[in-house]
C-alpha cells in the first residue's frame, strides 16, 4: 500500500528565499493586511468570498486557520523582503494525504507587487516544499475562467490546463463560475517545472 504524504498541520513551517518569506497565517495578522481591503478593492473581484471591509478579512482568517485545525487547509501570509512588509496570502487547500495529492491557491497580493516576481518565488517554494519535503504526487491549481491574469500566471510555471468545470460554484453575487483546472505533478516538477522557476531568478 502507498505510504501517505507526510504533512504535519500542526508543525509552523516557513518557507524562504532572497525575495520573500511565508510563514503560516494567524489571527493577527489581519492587521497586517487590512490595508488591502481599504484601498485595493480590485484584487477581490474573483475571490469567491465577499472582501469589502476588514471584518470580512477578519473573518476569512478565522476560516483559514479553522480549516488547518480540520487538517484540511495550511495557509501562509507572504512577507516581501525588498518592501519589508507584508503583501498577500496564499494557501494549500484540500489536503488529501492519503491520496498525495493537494491543491494550491487562495492566493491574492497587493496590486505594488504584481509583476515583481514575488508570486514566482512564492510558488517555487510551495511547489519544492510540496514535492521534495512533504512528498505529495500532484498539485492542484482552479480559478475562475474569467481570471486571466491568475490564469497566465500559472501557465507561466509550467501548469498544464486539464480542464474547465462548467458552472461550477457560486460567487458573492449570486452568479456562478466556470473554474479552469491546472496541475503540476512530481513528474511534471522533475523534469521540467523546477528548471523552468529556476532559469525565471537568473
Amino acid at each position: 500500500m502507498s505510504v501517505a504524504a507526510h504533512f504535519d498541520f500542526n508543525q509552523d513551517y516557513i518557507l524562504e528565499d532572497n525575495r520573500v518569506v511565508l510563514r503560516p497565517l494567524t489571527n493577527l495578522d489581519a492587521a497586517l493586511l487590512s490595508e488591502y481591503v481599504i484601498n485595493e478593492p480590485e484584487i477581490w473581484k474573483y475571490s469567491l468570498v465577499a472582501i469589502q471591509k476588514p471584518e470580512d478579512l477578519e473573518g476569512y482568517i478565522k476560516t483559514a486557520i479553522q480549516s488547518r485545525m480540520d487538517q484540511n487547509s495550511y495557509a501562509f501570509i507572504v512577507y516581501d523582503k525588498q518592501l519589508k512588509s507584508y503583501v498577500g496570502c496564499t494557501r494549500f487547500y484540500d489536503i488529501q494525504l492519503g491520496f498525495k495529492t493537494t491543491q494550491l491557491g487562495y492566493t491574492w497580493y497587493s496590486k505594488k507587487v504584481w509583476g515583481t516576481g514575488v508570486n514566482t518565488h512564492c510558488k517555487f517554494l510551495l511547489l519544492q516544499f510540496a514535492f521534495e519535503q512533504m512528498g505529495f504526487m500532484r498539485v492542484e491549481f482552479r480559478a475562475d475562467n474569467e481570471n486571466k491574469r491568475s490564469i497566465a500566471a500559472m501557465q507561466k510555471i509550467g501548469c498544464t490546463i486539464e480542464g474547465v468545470l462548467r458552472s461550477h460554484l457560486p460567487k458573492p453575487d449570486g452568479t456562478r463560475r466556470d473554474s479552469i483546472i491546472l496541475s503540476i505533478t512530481k513528474e511534471d516538477w522533475e523534469q521540467k517545472n523546477k528548471a523552468l522557476i529556476t532559469a525565471m531568478f537568473r
